[in-house]
């Protein structure tokens, strides 16, 4: 594992000294993202302070994660049913070949 170091990220007009063994770019653009949705929100809500701005931005970017991640979840259980019914299909198929299957 690398050591941490303190990566220099801008958000909103505000520099953060960054702690963090994740790659420099990888965190420059996590922090444009968050930039940018804090500019989004600022466009439906001008007159919120920045921390108001970074919380609808927060807010936003957690319905998208619980969205998405739902959306997998369910991905996924209707990819273990499909695999659960071509299971089956083999099975009624090998029953149907019976010992001449071998």
């Amino acid at each position: 594992m690398t050591e941490p170091r303190v990566v220099q990220v801008e958000v909103y007009g505000q520099k953060y000294p960054i702690r963090t063994q994740l790659e420099p770019r990888y965190v420059e653009e996590l922090a444009a993202f968050v930039e940018q949705r804090m500019k989004l929100a600022s466009n439906t809500s001008p007159s919120s302070d920045i921390v108001g701005l970074a919380i609808l931005a927060a807010l936003n970017i957690t319905d998208e994660f619980f969205r998405t991640r739902a959306a997998l979840h369910n991905n996924s259980g209707d990819l273990v049913a499909r695999a659960e019914a071509l299971e089956k299909i083999v099975d009624q198929a090998l029953e149907l070949a019976g010992p001449f299957s071998s």
